[in-house]
């Protein structure tokens, strides 16, 4: 923007153009000789077009005479003798065609002093009357050479200061508005000076800017009311450049910036701060007037953080990040080092974040000074940790917009440790919705979705400097990545992307997402893991919908298998996980944890609460989740060292025999049977003594399969059987299953009457006492399959056969 209007342009508008359209017959009654007379001449000077000075002095005199006239006639109206926009598009001429070059007339000066009078009657001018008044009074004034000495250079510096003057009284006559100064003009009013001070490099054009700027906020601080003061919003705007300024090396600049400081300041005391207290503040703030830039500095921080809106704190910084792109070094560590007194080591609630990111991003690299660098860096860093969301949400906005990787802020945000660790954090928390993140601000005004934050891990995974840091996230960020490639894959990756709002095109959700998983594996010190789960095909499974937790079954196991040193870690975190019934990713977790369960480190830590929390799932009615659950009461009864924890599974175990689904019936059968050859007699007589009566229930099932597998469980725990264990009440259940036993040795089903010989497992003689028959009487080294033929043999003595047949299972006795 060119603080300088075109005044060529403008100088050449006809004096003609501006002449009164048609004619008007006023009442002058009333009016003096003095008066009519001045209306007259006016009505005269309209009609020409270029005249000398002192006609345009004398009509300016007669506006000012008229307006006195109109002003004592108390409801009198300007309109009613001259239209107000023809006088005030005339005096505007009058200010444009003055000179820039040499100040040699008062006819600026007079010009603006009539527009003071013309304030004071009615109508009221519009607010397009009252900018182009200003802007015109402004640009004629700001734009006069610097007085020099000179032989006439006092005459010239008096009618520059008399000048000045009349432009500050035009200004605090346009501000005004039913006796109190209206905020939002105001407002308009500094648009159209402040480029005179951003803008210009011209220092007596910004001193001129500053000081006029100075005297209409002090002209303000005398008004206890203001008008619409909430619509002032560029407090913070105008804050930032003052500070800057208040550091300026021309000492009339710091002088009149540190003056328009203080003015602002007690602006913002009277009317955003409570009575009682604003006697004190005011008293400490006049102590600084025309203190030292440091002192300045001070009582910036404090209204920075307590008497400005968000919104006007973002200004600040935009204004103070602006200065540190300039090509002069003095401005940006003059910016810079005001940014990090204001800010410390936190940032208050502010807006414009994106904005704030958007120009860090797109002018980083043009900040070349080392100490703006910092500040720069430091800004990002603590915008990230406060408003995580936004900032990161801006910055793949920008990526994918750019299609290229500026990775800097990427840089930039993991040169901080503890920084690193609270965005990681935040971002960790948003890949799992059911947890709420802590210690965001309630001005949080955007979430980013676990997509969102997965590419952001992504992109900070691919620092590595960080990974230290990576090893304490690993655990967290390992499974939570891992439940995010579950549900994008089993829950469709193009319904994902529909939802989202702010996804690139060319950007696969799985793959980004297994790609983050990659990079944290090889950045935790596992590179040679995802070589080898590459060797296995186990990223190909686990985007694969129909094979999915085949994959995650080989990632487990590659864990277990390479030894992963973070494998208790992450068994505590699912187990941790799986404490909430709701939820979302059970079937992944559990599907992963069984698999670390073979692991002898792993399994040391699952005590009895760890236990308990996954016999909650055993009431979950999904097979694949019972059948995982069995799988881990067999792990659990393999190792030694977990009866305990298996004993707390058993009631769960049993209790899925009675299953409606007859998968998971048959599959518990299995289980039972692998149960049974692993655990003892001395630690698990309990377990065995239930299941066997248990079981009798399955000896008439309809299922040939249920009955056959039901006989060779209760043949298993038979060859458990141990003399000193077949007692009370194991012995009895045993002889009264012996005719139920016979009986189905004419079972229609061939292979549940039919017994196949095997190795004896028990001694002979434990049974014949159950049984009540000598041992001599019982086979030594065949048996059948099921305990029904051990059993039958046991009764028929020596002569029995070692394989029967459905002829010989015929007893008349029966």
């Amino acid at each position: 923007m060119d603080p300088h209007p075109n005044k060529e342009n403008t100088n050449r508008m006809t004096l003609k153009q501006l002449a009164p359209c048609g004619s008007w017959k006023p009442n002058l009654m009333g009016l003096r000789q003095s008066e009519t007379e001045a209306y007259q001449f006016i009505v005269e000077y309209l009609r020409q077009e270029q005249l000398p000075e002192a006609d345009n002095l004398k009509f300016l005199r007669a506006v000012e005479t008229l307006s006195s006239a109109v002003r004592a006639q108390g409801n009198g109206n300007m309109n009613d003798y001259f239209p107000l926009i023809t006088l005030t598009k005339r005096i505007e001429a009058l200010i444009l065609q003055e000179s820039t070059e040499v100040l040699t007339s008062s006819v600026r000066q007079q010009a603006m002093l009539c527009v003071v009078a013309l304030s004071q009657v009615k109508p009221p001018f519009h607010e397009s009357q009252k900018l182009a008044l200003v802007n015109a009074g402004v640009s004629s004034v700001f734009s006069l050479p610097l007085i020099v000495p000179s032989p006439d250079w006092k005459d010239t510096a008096s009618l520059y200061m008399q000048t000045v003057q009349a432009l500050d009284e035009m200004l605090q006559a346009l501000v005004m508005e039913d006796m109190n100064p209206n905020m939002r003009m105001l407002q308009n009013f500094l648009e159209i000076i402040l480029p005179w001070i951003t803008l210009s490099e011209k220092a007596h054009e910004q001193t001129r800017a500053l000081g006029t700027i100075s005297r209409l906020l002090r002209f303000i601080c005398k008004f206890p009311q203001l008008s619409h003061m909430t619509e002032f919003v560029m407090s913070g705007r105008l804050m930032g450049i003052l500070g800057l300024f208040s550091m300026d090396p021309n000492q009339e600049s710091s002088a009149e910036a540190s003056e328009a400081l203080h003015y602002l300041f007690k602006i913002l005391v009277l009317q955003r701060s409570l009575k009682q207290k604003t006697e004190t503040i005011l008293k400490n703030l006049q102590k600084s007037f025309r203190g030292e830039w440091f002192v300045h500095v001070q009582d910036l921080t404090l209204f920075f953080g307590n008497y400005l809106t968000p919104e006007e704190r973002a200004d600040v910084i935009m204004v103070s990040m602006e200065a540190m792109t300039s090509t002069s070094r003095y401005d940006a560590c003059t910016a810079s080092n005001m940014l990090k007194i204001i800010l410390k080591d936190s940032i208050p609630e502010i807006r414009k974040v994106p904005e704030i990111i958007q120009y860090i991003y797109y002018n980083m690299m043009s900040i070349t000074e080392p100490t703006a660098q910092m500040t720069i860096q430091k800004i990002l860093h603590l915008m990230a940790q406060t408003y995580t969301d936004e900032v990161i949400l801006t910055l793949i906005k920008m990526e994918d917009q750019s299609h290229k990787g500026v990775h800097k802020p990427w840089e930039i945000l993991a040169s901080f440790p503890k920084g690193y660790e609270v965005i990681m954090e935040h971002l960790l928390q948003r890949l799992t919705p059911h947890k709420k993140p802590r210690g965001q601000k309630s001005s949080q005004r955007t979430e980013i979705s676990p997509l969102i934050a997965t590419r952001a891990i992504h992109e900070l995974l691919l620092e590595p400097s960080r990974r230290f840091e990576v090893q304490t996230f690993f655990p967290s960020l390992f499974m939570s990545l891992l439940f995010q490639v579950s549900f994008l894959v089993l829950e469709g990756r193009y319904e994902v992307v529909q939802d989202e709002k702010h996804i690139a095109e060319w950007v696969d959700p799985v793959s980004s997402t297994v790609e983050a998983l990659k990079t944290l594996m090889w950045n935790s010190g596992y590179g040679e893991y995802v070589s080898y789960i590459h060797s296995l095909g186990t990223w190909e499974l686990l985007i694969d919908p129909e094979r999915h937790y085949e994959g995650v079954t080989l990632l487990a196991r590659a864990m277990v298998t390479r030894k992963c040193w973070h494998n208790s870690p992450i068994c505590r975190l699912i187990i941790k996980a799986l404490h909430d019934l709701e939820f979302t990713h059970h079937l992944t977790a559990l599907t992963f944890v069984t698999e670390l369960f073979r692991f002898p480190e792993v399994a040391t830590i699952v005590d009895e609460v760890a236990t308990r929390v996954l016999a909650k799932w055993f009431h979950c009615e999904e097979p694949a989740m019972v059948k995982l659950l069995l799988q881990v009461a067999v792990i659990f009864a393999k190792h030694g060292n977990m009866v305990r924890q298996f004993h707390i599974l058993q009631p769960y175990v049993l209790n899925c025999c009675y299953s409606t689904d007859t998968d998971i019936v048959m599959e518990t059968f299995l289980v039972l049977k692998c149960l049974i050859e692993h655990l003892t007699w001395q630690h698990s007589s309990s377990f065995f003594i239930q299941l066997a009566f248990m079981l009798r229930p399955f000896f008439d099932e309809e299922s040939e399969h249920l009955r056959s597998t039901a006989f060779e469980t209760y043949e298993r725990i038979l060859s458990k059987v141990k003399r000193r264990g077949l007692v009370f009440p194991l012995e009895h259940q045993v002889l009264n299953l012996l005719v139920l036993l016979v009986f189905h040795l004419k079972d229609e089903s061939v292979n549940v009457a039919q017994p196949t010989p095997v190795t004896p497992r028990a001694e002979p003689s434990f049974l014949s006492r159950a049984a009540g028959l000598p041992s001599a009487t019982l086979p030594t080294y065949w048996a059948g399959r099921g305990s029904k033929g051990y059993l039958l043999r046991k009764m028929n003595g020596p002569s029995s056969v070692p394989c029967w047949s459905r002829k010989q299972t015929k007893l008349s006795g029966f």
